[in-house]
């Protein structure tokens, strides 16, 4: 999957979760800055994962500030899968 469907991928799922509209989110949009705490990103990963059948496993997670350094350790798990 190409970078531009999982910032897609990530808006729709974190708009969803998060009850909020992501519109202006790119790649270098720091997590925390747009109000999704830790438990909202968690699920927001589940859902990533659900959808795209990967596992992430949560110590690849540790330190994840922006959007781009998610959609690096989701495009290496789909490499691997």
């Amino acid at each position: 999957m190409d970078r531009a469907k999982l910032i897609e991928l990530f808006r729709a799922k974190a708009s969803e979760i998060a009850e909020k509209d992501f519109a202006a989110l790119r790649e270098d949009s720091v997590i925390a800055d747009m109000g999704v705490d830790s438990l909202a990103m968690l699920e927001v990963v589940g859902e990533m994962e659900r959808e795209l059948g990967i596992s992430i496993p949560d110590d690849m997670l540790v330190g994840i500030e922006t959007v781009a350094q998610l959609l690096d350790v989701v495009q290496k798990r789909l490499a691997a899968a």
